[in-house]
Parts: structure tokens; sequence; C-alpha cells
């Protein structure tokens, strides 16, 4: 029953047109001369009471009818043995318009034959549903392979940094890192020479500003450490500076130390003391009291903590040796007062450089003045960030450096080496005086420095009656024969030495007794 309200229900007059078949889609189809018969499928006429509620849709789908005396006839087969037609294979021709004007096709359901054939390409659909089902299954395990394999990779990573950081935190020092991570830090090395005017002493210091560790260190170098002359042979530290000046100085330190020294300042105490009052005066912790120039004065310097210095105590206590110290006591002391001279100093590098050119010195030709202010800056904002040490550089009885304290410092301080004077350099001849005069002593020294040999002095022994030539390596045994030769004293004169007989600093040490007549 068709469920679609009747359009001719409302119209009590209305005549609905006659069913007379249906369509392929099972829709009626309404013959178009005569609405009072209806025919079926084959174009027999149908009952009355078979006729179907008039379906207006249908009706505007179903093709005109033009020709109202047309019927249509099913073809029947030719020749004798023809099989009565068979309805679902007859297919009627197109019924046509009286002009002769093709009309539109009159589809009807006798010329469709639905047969239950497989589709030809539904294996190959079925082909493409499981490629595509493949080729997602394959992309999705390549995602999930790819996010293993990262996981994988950073977990790797984070081990790898994990055992680099346990590593450095373990091998590195104070500068951070062994000596191969040392050597290639970024540094600013000057060395700084305080040089007495009166007395004609000097302290020496390496300032070192490491970039790489923000950290800055001065290295105080004793005045007895061995350093190579310029043209051969070795003298010490102290000597070189009075008599070899800045240039050679610098270069035969860093010969031995390996360093990279950018240049020097020489900082006599009159600079020293102009320096002190530019900052404003320093603070320092005593370790003595620094006695006045004259007897029953009042102490410059009281020892005790916190002790405000101006420009002449601080002078008076960066060149103060008291009686029976170690030379080491007074420049550690020199350390004190640059260390407290850089806390003070102005961080800004114009500012720092307004204050050298504030003193009016000289300047080496290896540091202008901008350059030093520069450097000065630097090193005073370490001071002030408490990121600056002072370190003495450990130096043996006969000058040579040497230890594991020594190399430490070296390597990780300065990024260097030690290569210490060879043996093949020229010998370092100490001079004990044990005349009894002081004339003979006076005529070794020139006698000594004459031939080529840097002459130490060794102070003065109890008087003895003969001259003596000591050695104590046996490498210097036949360098002693020479500087016996070289002195006028007989070959007998020259033996193997020990101990207090031999001076710490001296490669041959040389006994002056009466006999010597220079």
């Amino acid at each position: 029953m068709n469920d679609r309200q009747d359009p001719y229900a409302h119209d009590p007059y209305a005549q609905p047109p006659q069913v007379y078949g249906y369509d392929a889609y099972g829709r009626p189809v309404y013959h178009p001369d005569d609405p009072q018969r209806v025919y079926d499928a084959y174009g027999q006429p149908l009952a009355a009471q078979q006729q179907a509620p008039y379906d207006p849709y249908a009706a505007q789908q179903a093709a005109p009818r033009q020709t109202a005396q047309q019927e249509w006839i099913p073809q029947q087969q030719a020749g004798p043995a023809a099989a009565p037609p068979q309805p679902a294979a007859a297919v009627p021709e197109p019924r046509r318009a009286p002009d002769g004007a093709d009309a539109a096709p009159d589809h009807r359901t006798e010329q469709f034959s639905f047969v239950e054939a497989p589709d030809e390409d539904s294996e190959d659909v079925i082909d493409w549903l499981k490629f595509t089902e493949s080729r997602t299954e394959r992309r999705d395990e390549r995602k999930r392979k790819g996010r293993n394999r990262f996981v994988a990779l950073a977990v790797a990573l984070v081990l790898v940094v994990g055992a680099v950081v346990g590593w450095l935190l373990l091998a590195g020092g104070d500068d951070g890192g062994g000596p191969e991570a040392a050597a290639g830090q970024k540094r600013d090395v000057i060395v700084v020479h305080l040089r007495q005017t009166k007395g004609g002493g000097s302290s020496t210091a390496l300032l070192v500003d490491n970039a790489t560790t923000k950290k800055a260190t001065a290295v105080l170098l004793p005045n007895s450490l061995a350093v190579t002359k310029d043209g051969g042979g070795s003298t010490t530290l102290g000597k070189s500076v009075q008599d070899a000046g800045t240039g050679a100085t610098r270069d035969a330190l860093n010969t031995l130390l390996g360093s990279q020294i950018k240049g020097s300042w020489r900082l006599d105490t009159p600079y020293l003391e102009n320096l002190v009052q530019l900052v404003g005066g320093i603070t320092v912790d005593a370790d003595t009291d620094v006695p006045g120039a004259k007897a029953g004065d009042n102490p410059l310097v009281r020892r005790g903590g916190g002790r405000t210095l101006n420009g002449q105590t601080a002078v008076a206590y960066a060149t103060y040796r008291g009686p029976g110290e170690e030379p080491d006591k007074q420049l550690l002391r020199f350390g004190q007062v640059m260390q407290a001279v850089l806390k003070k100093l102005s961080s800004d590098g114009r500012a720092a450089t307004t204050t050298v050119e504030t003193l009016a010195q000289i300047p080496d030709p290896s540091l202008s003045v901008q350059q030093l202010g520069a450097s000065l800056a630097q090193l005073a904002e370490r001071a002030k960030a408490d990121a600056y040490r002072t370190a003495l550089l450990p130096v043996r009885q006969d000058g040579t450096l040497g230890g594991q304290e020594a190399d430490g410092l070296v390597k990780e301080v300065l990024g260097g080496a030690v290569k210490n004077a060879g043996a093949d350099a020229t010998p370092r001849v100490g001079v004990r005086n044990a005349t009894g005069g002081a004339t003979g002593a006076g005529a070794a020294r020139v006698a000594l420095v004459n031939g080529g040999y840097t002459f130490l002095d060794a102070g003065t022994a109890p008087a003895t009656a003969r001259t003596a030539v000591l050695y104590a390596d046996d490498k210097r045994a036949a360098d002693a024969k020479e500087v016996a030769k070289t002195l006028g004293l007989p070959a007998g004169a020259v033996r193997k030495g020990g101990g207090s007989d031999v001076a710490a600093n001296a490669d041959i040490t040389v006994v002056l007794g009466r006999d010597y007549k220079g």
C-alpha cells in the first residue's frame, strides 16, 4: 500500500489516471490515451481492484505519450521453431511522436535484465583496501619506531651529558678543568714589578684574569726564581729585573713558565703611593707591625685586621721585611696591597684608564695606558666579586721549579708548563767570602762576570785558609774546574760538596779563603 497521501482525495470529482504497468523501478505507469483502461507489464488489461493509487512523483517522471493509436506489441522471433516470447527478454521499440520527431525513450521493466554477476573490479577494490590498510599499518609502525628511536637517543644524550659533567666535577680544579681544559682557556696576563726607589729591591707578580672561568689570580714570583738570561746562561728573577729590565725579564718568564704575558707594568713605589691615594685608601689585615722611620716612633702600621692604609703606609707595608724573615713574607704583603687596591679601583674600563693616566707614568712599550686600564678594570671586577685569589709560586732552594704544587699552579692558572734552565746553561756561581776582608769578593765577582758566569752573592763565612770550588751535581764537575781556572785557582781546589757548604740557589759555590789574591 502506498503510504503517500492521495492528491485527489480532497476532490470528490477528480478521477485519477489508471495504471497500466510499472517501470524498472517499480513505479506505476499510466496510459495517456485511455485513462479507463489499465494494462499490465505485458500489455494485458488489469482488473479494477488491481489498480494502484495515483503517484504524482512517478507521473512526473513518466515519458509523455504523443500517439493515441499506437500500442506496444512484443517482437516475435523469426523461424518455425521460434519459441514463445519471454517477457524478460522482450525489448520494445521506442515510441515516436506523430510528426516523426524523436520522443523520449519509453523505458519499461521488461527492457532490463538483472543478473547477479560478480563485479570484475571487486577483487581490485579488496586488494586496494588491503594495500591501504597495510600501508597505514606500516606508517603507524614507522611512527612507533621513530618515537622509540627518539626516546632512546634522548636517554643516551642525557647519559652522555651526565658522564661529561661528572668527569668535569671530578677532574676540575679551582680554575675549572685539568691540564687540557686549562690550556684551552682564555686568559689575560700582565706582569707587575714593584720597584723600590730606596734600597733597589723589587717584587714581582703575574696578574691573571681568566675569562673562561671568570676568576683572577695573582701569582707571586720569588726573586730567587732562576730564569734564563738573554743570550745564554741563567740568573735570578730579582737580578733580571734590576739588570735586564722589564722586556728581557718578561721573555725569560714566558720561556720558563710557558705563559703568554701580554705586557709589563713597572710600578715604582712613588706610583704605588699615588695609586692608593687615588682610590681613596685601602684596607688590609696586617700580619705584623711596621716600625716608623726612627727609633721610638709609633709604628706606621699596627698588626691587626681591617687596618686602613693611605699611600705612604701602604708602600711601607708592601715593602717591609722584618729581621730574620723569609723573603716570601714580604712578597705576600705586596700581594695583599695589590688585591686591596684592585677592590677599590673602578671596574669600568674608561674610569680605570683615567686613574692610570692620572699617575703620569711612562708606560712600557708592551702595554699602553688603555690596555693597562682595561686589564685592571677586569681584575677589579673579579676582586669585587670575591673571584680573586693570591698564590705563591713554590721555588726550590736552587731557584728551579718542580713538584706537584708548582707544576699544578703553572698548568691550571697559566695554562703553561715549567721549563727550567737546562744543565747546559751557563752556571750560576755563588761566592761566599771567607777571607776575613771585603776585597777578595769584589775581585772574584769581576773575574766571574767577565768570564760569562752568573754571579750570586752567597754571603760570608768564618775565615778559612784555603779557597774551595764546590759542586753538588756531578754534571757540574767540569764547570767547576772551568770556574777554578777563571779565578786562577789550582785544580785541587775543586771538590764535591753538599749540605750547607753549597749555596742553595747556585750551581757552583766558591768559598774564598785567605789564599785568594784576586
